[in-house]
C-alpha cells in the first residue's frame, strides 16, 4: 500500500485549515496553493473529495473559501485518508469476505494483519495528532 501525493496533499490541507481555524473565516484555495505550494488545479481535485467526506465547510462568493467542519480532534486520519485514497488494504482481497482462496492462501493472514495494523494506527490518530507530529 501506498498513499499517494492525493492523500498526503489532503492531509497537508486539512493541517492548514486546522491551524487557520481559531480565525474562524473561510480560507481560499489560492492562499492553501500558495502557503503549501500545491498547484490550484489538483487542489480543487482534493477539495472536491474532501468535500463529499463531510469534513468542509463551504462559502461561495468572493470571501468564500473553506474552512473545517468540526474540531481537529474530531477527524481520524484514517476517514481523511480513505475519503481521497479509498481503501487502504496493501491486497485487494483482504478486504472483501468472498475471497475463495483465504482459507488455502499462505500469505493472507499476513496481508490481513497488516491491513489491520494499518487501519489501527490511522483510525486512532486525529488531526490534532497529525498537526502536533509535524
Amino acid at each position: 500500500m501506498k498513499i499517494s501525493t492525493k492523500g498526503r496533499y489532503a492531509l497537508i490541507i486539512m493541517a492548514y485549515l486546522a491551524k487557520e481555524s481559531d480565525k474562524d473565516r473561510y480560507i481560499s484555495l489560492k492562499e492553501i496553493s500558495e502557503n503549501e505550494g500545491i498547484s490550484y488545479k489538483y487542489l480543487e481535485k482534493i477539495m472536491i473529495l474532501l468535500n463529499k467526506g463531510n469534513f468542509l465547510d463551504v462559502a461561495r462568493g468572493n470571501s468564500g473559501g473553506y474552512k473545517l467542519k468540526f474540531l481537529p480532534n474530531q477527524y481520524k486520519i484514517g476517514d481523511i485518508l480513505r475519503s481521497v485514497e479509498g481503501d487502504l488494504a496493501p491486497i485487494s482481497c483482504v478486504n472483501k469476505d468472498d475471497c475463495p482462496k483465504k482459507n488455502k492462501c499462505n500469505s493472507y493472514m499476513f496481508f490481513e494483519g497488516l491491513y489491520n495494523e494499518i487501519n489501527n494506527y490511522v483510525d486512532n490518530k486525529t488531526l490534532e495528532d497529525f498537526i502536533k507530529e509535524k
